[in-house]
């Protein structure tokens, strides 16, 4: 089967597309054909080894010290099941399925064996597609930024009536921050670039600023939640512009405790119209390294979908 491998550390150009052994499941396993994936902003960060200074030497022991010791990256997929394992019960063959791979990656090939079920997001999570959604709009970050940012708002307390301002609000996380935070009701802000204030409009912020040009503070200091989707806010800027008792949090403050009910949470919005997934660009596997300098480059909107199939 074809897969793109990450000979190294380093440019777009250390990934190779090329031949590899097809997966057997185990007896708690699936196999998955790949019809799409995504050029997530963890495997460009993986690729080219761009973690803060203080995690450089954990990182390394846990990735690999000169190239990563799973080869294939890719952390979100959708796909269907082509076999099991004998002691599988939750899925059958032919179950058209999305997941997330966590820091087990393998979803830039044609086919990937997972667990059937997991309890921990850092080992990945299988659940049913969307009926409601194609292929790439499946692998197009809701198991990853959707879980992410409802992790990001429960941890803020978010509830109905809460003032919550979303730093980032077109990125990946960004986008179902904006979503999530009109479904439990709260009154949003969203912050982003010119170029995405539409976009942001469009999932239902009340209020959009242009972070190049307006000055966030003259739209008040009473945010009962201030979420940095983008890890870019400075937390002293963050929690000025909260109130009394509101919270600060920036994207991956907490994300323990994450269920597979999460995912069908997720699913069952999306089939209701009240999640949508927001794709930027589409390539195909053998433009990988293409994807991975778009993306590098920080100015993405959503997500960049990469096809496996080309029925996707």
């Amino acid at each position: 089967m074809k897969a793109v491998i990450c000979t190294k550390y380093g440019p777009p150009e250390v990934l190779q597309l090329t031949d590899v052994q097809k997966p057997v499941p185990e007896d708690n396993e699936v196999l998955i054909k790949i019809h799409a994936t995504t050029c997530h902003i963890g495997d460009v960060r993986v690729r080219s080894f761009d973690v803060p200074w203080r995690y450089k030497i954990p990182f390394r022991l846990y990735l690999g010290i000169t190239k990563p010791k799973r080869p294939i990256l890719g952390m979100e997929l959708a796909g269907e099941i082509e076999a099991i394992g004998k002691d599988v019960k939750r899925f059958k063959t032919m179950d058209k399925v999305f997941a997330c791979t966590g820091f087990v990656f393998g979803a830039y090939t044609e086919y990937i064996c997972m667990a059937e079920s997991s309890d921990n997001i850092k080992y990945g999570m299988l659940a049913l597609k969307p009926v409601n959604m194609t292929y790439q709009e499946a692998a197009a970050g809701v198991t990853t930024g959707g879980i992410t940012a409802l992790m990001g708002l429960r941890h803020g307390k978010i509830r109905s009536g809460s003032k919550v301002m979303i730093y980032g609000a077109s990125g990946s996380v960004g986008i179902y921050a904006v979503q999530l935070a009109k479904y439990f009701g709260a009154e949003v802000t969203g912050v982003c670039s010119s170029a995405n204030l539409e976009l942001v409009k469009s999932l239902g912020a009340d209020k959009v600023i242009d972070y190049t040009c307006e000055d966030l503070w003259k739209y008040g200091k009473d945010y009962d939640l201030v979420y940095d989707a983008v890890n870019k806010l400075p937390s002293s800027n963050g929690k000025k512009l909260l109130s009394a008792t509101g919270i600060y949090v920036t994207v991956g403050t907490d994300e323990k405790g994450i269920s597979i009910e999460d995912f069908d949470f997720l699913r069952e919005l999306v089939e209701k119209g009240k999640l949508k997934t927001v794709i930027d660009k589409v390539y195909p596997l053998e433009q990988i390294i293409e994807a991975h300098r778009y993306v590098e480059k920080g100015h993405k909107k959503g997500h960049v979908v990469i096809t496996v199939i080309g029925d996707s």
